[in-house]
């Protein structure tokens, strides 16, 4: 059985392992993990009468395409997909900053000892803040990959449209560029998903208080994303641009 050293008062005898979660603690987690797939569900696949903000958005890029091979010149077009990949980009970099600073803190966890001693929370072990660190990482980690590949597709985009004819008679030139609105699509689904993971890495931090502070952070995040994706001022728009056409 593993056991610890408390990272606050390192001459107290070692205890074990199980002793570090709590019931609760066990309880927060599934919280967050059910949370965090069953957001990702309903807004990918939300019901039909009611659809998220992101599924909306794919009947714009379809449109989007559709007007760009009659676009001349596509200067525009290419100024609007070079700006996404600077969004998608500079969170991949913010990610990457942030990682490496969770991984500096795993390795020395005397900064959070500190601030179990202004909490009265000594007894709190080292293993457990790293652990604790590793959850929030693990969005993050997550978060950066799904940026970074949002980024490639993009950029895969790009070329596409770029090998769309310019004449809009020829046959292959709506299907190249509804195919380059599908790739669009996809890139915009993993930048989504990540920046929902950045939300629930925020959301983890909570866990630095306590399985409550976990309980609460999961629940704010995802009210919030939901009301973002199913009750924002922003959709009440989008609908009634779209009408009869939304998907």
């Amino acid at each position: 059985m593993p056991f610890y050293r408390d990272a606050v008062h390192p001459e107290e005898p070692m205890t074990a392992l199980p002793l570090t979660l709590t019931p609760l603690d066990l309880l927060a987690l599934a919280l967050l993990c059910l949370s965090w797939l069953g957001v990702t569900r309903v807004i990918e696949h939300p019901p039909r009468r009611r659809a998220s903000v992101s599924v909306l958005m794919k009947t714009y890029r379809r449109d989007w395409m559709r007007q760009f091979v009659h676009r001349d010149p596509r200067i525009f077009d290419g100024n609007i997909l070079a700006s996404l990949r600077e969004g998608t980009s500079f969170f991949a970099s913010a990610c990457m900053i942030a990682i490496g600073g969770g991984l500096a803190l795993i390795g020395n966890t005397d900064p959070l000892a500190g601030i179990a001693r202004d909490l009265e929370a000594a007894e709190i072990p080292a293993l457990l803040w790293r652990l604790k660190i590793l959850l929030v990482l693990l969005f993050v980690a997550n978060a950066f990959l799904k940026f970074v590949w949002a980024h490639r597709l993009f950029g895969y985009c790009a070329i596409m449209m770029a090998a769309v004819p310019n004449d809009p008679r020829l046959p292959e030139t709506e299907a190249r560029a509804l195919a380059a609105a599908e790739v669009n699509i996809q890139a915009a689904r993993n930048f989504n998903i990540g920046l929902r993971a950045v939300y629930f890495a925020l959301g983890a931090l909570g866990w630095l208080a306590g399985p409550w502070g976990l309980i609460a952070g999961t629940a704010i995040v995802t009210a919030m994303t939901l009301r973002r994706e199913f009750a924002s001022g922003s959709r009440r728009a989008i609908l009634r641009d779209l009408g009869e056409r939304r998907p």
